[in-house]
């Protein structure tokens, strides 16, 4: 997103898991004849600027990562999600665009891009990229021509609106990045809805021209050979058309997801500036395209107030998205009951489509930070969580240096670049330091980019942390027990485990630190035991195990009669009957 990530946790209580097939209502042939790829694919984040400078601007590039492509193969994963990388004035790095059809220069061309698809296509990798719908940048031809007068072609392509007789702006709606989501623009003599920042200014997709455009620019990417889509805070393309103000939220409901409580956003119910009933139809176009090349996915960032039943609205049905990609994992709550609360209740709500989880990206704290103990990174608790994701019912998405177990990079006041960040420093540190560069090598001190961690032969955009260059990639290569090396073996041995990809989840009622849960297909039962503690914890089994995978390094756990003992941050995995 643009933003900020925000969850609502949901405390309800757990009910029996309904033992669906999960499968699309609606299918074409063709379709039927491909396998679905997506399901349980694990999808690996990667964001540009941070991850390979190829040409020592200090900033990555589309080049850089064709470099690292075999590196990528190496992790086992099934496709690559790209974050924007689209021609951009860079007011929020990327997610402001002002072409939508043209590669900005700090990242390469449209021939790099074309070679990207082919050298990843070579290697059975899949390519989804960032689509931002719901806005562009102030600097889109299009919002140059609508600011310009009221009776322009492009006059109501954007959400215009009269002052109050005051003077001040249309309704009470806050941008996530703070302060109100109007402004005045004077050629018009009117304001403009922005739901990030004031650079980018929302689309009117109540304007069926507009909806056309947009899906216009889809389809160029579609018949470049992409993969499938990330769709940028999906739910926001419509607002509420009588303009009417959100409502006050109680102080004691403000819960803060990527922002600070303090941020005045948290202060409403956010009813009318998002997530509109008329998007479900948006949706439906937008599978309707996808349609008509098969094989290709959407998967929906959704962050609404009940994000679970929303990501279940949008992909149910079969014609709508294929996947909801979900933040509920993205919040500080660390428990087997927040984990085990939040995956039931979406279970109970998405009957239909295919969820995508997440502990890490773009633009929250890394989580080998956030939900460690000690505030240090613990490699067992890192090769934990790879495991615990990647054993969720769904897809799997895996941020760039998740891999890695690196925690959230300090960066100081003066080197910070994320202007969210900068506006609500301190309480808020913005999202920096969870996009700092790639260590791809721990250089000697006398080498003379040492500090770049093989990143760049120059100063990079942002700091490499220097506690990262420990962790890079040579340092972790040669290393058997290293975190890297078990993300890789965990990988490899998931995707001989159907069960694990497709299979459907119902969990055990377990007291803390354990959380433990079946997955079925057919069949088969596997039963998966996490320790989400440091310490020694115990679980009684009352299962009949018949075969326990103790060749996975990830199993650290002792099955003695009905008891079972999980090391801590341990996991144990083992198909029973």
């Amino acid at each position: 997103m643009t933003g900020f990530k925000y969850a609502f946790s949901n405390k309800r209580g757990l009910l029996p898991l309904k033992k669906e097939q999960h499968k699309d209502s609606v299918k074409t042939e063709k379709s039927m004849a491909q396998k679905q790829w997506y399901k349980g694919a694990v999808i690996y984040q990667v964001y540009p600027r941070s991850f390979q400078d190829s040409n020592n601007d200090g900033i990555g590039d589309l080049k850089g990562i064709i470099n690292r492509i075999d590196y990528i193969k190496s992790l086992g994963v099934d496709a690559i999600w790209i974050s924007p990388f689209f021609k951009s004035p860079m007011k929020d790095f990327g997610y402001d665009i002002s072409d939508y059809r043209d590669i900005d220069p700090l990242f390469g061309n449209l021939d790099d891009f074309d070679e990207l698809i082919a050298q990843a296509h070579q290697r059975d990798i899949k390519i989804i990229i960032d689509q931002v719908l719901s806005h562009t940048s102030d600097q889109h031809q299009w919002f140059i021509d609508s600011r310009e007068d009221l009776t322009n072609d492009k006059a109501d392509w954007y959400v215009w609106a009269d002052a109050k007789e005051d003077g001040t702006a249309p309704n009470n709606w806050l941008s996530i990045f703070g302060g109100g989501a109007w402004q005045w623009e004077p050629r018009r003599g009117q304001y403009y809805l922005h739901n990030f920042f004031t650079e980018q200014p929302d689309l009117n997709f109540h304007n069926p021209d507009v909806r056309q455009a947009v899906l216009d620019n889809v389809e160029f990417w579609l018949k470049k050979g992409v993969d499938g889509f990330r769709l940028d805070a999906i739910n926001f393309c419509y607002h509420d058309a009588q303009l009417r103000d959100n409502p006050a939220k109680p102080k004691e409901k403000r819960q803060g997801r990527g922002f600070s409580e303090d941020n005045p956003y948290a202060f409403q119910y956010h009813y009318y500036n998002n997530t509109q009933p008329e998007n479900i139809e948006f949706m439906r176009d937008i599978r309707t395209l996808l349609n008509k090349y098969p094989g290709t996915v959407s998967l929906g960032e959704i962050s609404s107030e009940d994000s679970l039943a929303t990501m279940a609205e949008y992909t149910q049905g079969g014609d709508k998205l294929h996947m909801g990609y979900s933040f509920e994992l993205l919040t500080d709550d660390y428990s087997s009951e927040y984990i085990r609360n939040t995956v039931t209740t979406l279970e109970q709500h998405m009957t239909e489509g295919w969820p995508c989880w997440a502990f890490s990206n773009h633009d929250v704290e890394r989580v080998a930070s956030r939900w460690s103990e000690t505030g240090e990174v613990n490699p067992a608790q890192c090769k934990m969580l790879t495991a615990l994701l990647a054993s969720l019912r769904g897809s799997v998405c895996m941020y760039q240096g998740e891999e890695l177990g690196l925690g959230e990079a300090s960066v100081a006041f003066e080197d910070l670049q994320d202007p969210y960040g900068i506006t609500f420093w301190p309480n808020f540190k913005g999202r920096d330091g969870c996009r700092t560069p790639m260590p791809w090598e721990n250089l000697d001190s006398s080498h003379a980019n040492a500090h770049n961690a093989g990143f760049s032969e120059v100063k990079p955009w942002l700091p490499v942390d220097q506690q990262h260059r420990l962790q890079a990639v040579a340092e972790q290569e040669n290393d058997s027990n290293s975190i890297l090396n078990a993300y890789r073996e965990f990988m490899a041995w998931r995707k001989n485990q159907p069960v694990l990809l497709e299979g459907d989840i119902e969990f055990l009622q377990t007291e803390e630190p354990i959380l433990a849960f079946y997955r079925t297909l057919n069949d088969e039962k596997m039963l998966c035991v996490f320790n989400l503690s440091a310490s020694q914890a115990k679980l009684t089994i009352n299962a009949s195990v018949e075969n326990e995978h103790n060749d996975l390094s990830h199993h650290n756990a002792k099955l003695d009669n009905e008891t079972l003992t999980v090391e801590p941050f341990g996991c144990y995995y083992a198909h029973c009957s």
